[in-house]
């Protein structure tokens, strides 16, 4: 079942938040619940998806993309994710959660979401989404100008242009199995 009373939850602690710029980093708190976990004792590998969903809404609140959003009558539209993890994610125990929009290659918009306990890093969930107007994709600098964003975009890093030319390359529709 999807975290909706989470997702209120975090969406009214963001309200009272300060707005955030566009390429500024939203963290937020979570714990591990015993519903979260799957038969091995740690996070289910789909909950960590839904998981992230706690941190890029509140992201998206405080960086004025819902006010967008909704001003547009636009969607939202996740177009690939990849994640890595390097240590379980266990019940019971509280997260700290960090997410940003950390660039955009003309097509999509690349958000970084990394989970952590104390000072080491138990999870990265990259994901790359864009805008769409019905069928059709929201041009970037129409995307960019409608939240404001003045400026150069950071540079997309090495390990996530290695990522998003694999994504390129990848036959689709799939073959089948």
């Amino acid at each position: 079942m999807y975290a909706f009373i989470r997702l209120i939850w975090q969406m009214g602690i963001a309200s009272r938040q300060p707005k955030l710029g566009p390429w500024e980093a939203h963290v937020s708190h979570h714990y591990c619940m015993p519903w979260d976990v799957d038969m091995f004792g740690e996070m289910n590998n789909g909950r960590v998806l839904t998981f992230t969903d706690l941190g890029r809404f509140p992201l998206a609140l405080r960086g004025g993309l819902i006010r967008v959003i909704v001003k547009n009558r636009w969607q939202l539209a996740m177009a690939g994710a990849t994640v890595r993890w390097q240590r379980r994610i266990l019940p019971f125990r509280r997260y700290t959660m960090k997410s940003a929009a950390i660039g955009h290659d003309g097509r999509f918009v690349y958000l970084h979401h990394t989970i952590w306990r104390d000072d080491v890093c138990h999870a990265s969930v990259l994901y790359r989404a864009c805008a769409r107007k019905g069928r059709d994709r929201v041009p970037m600098d129409i995307f960019l100008s409608e939240l404001k964003v003045v400026g150069d975009a950071p540079k997309i890093p090495n390990w996530v242009d290695a990522w998003r030319q694999g994504e390129d390359a990848r036959l689709w529709p799939p073959e089948t199995l």
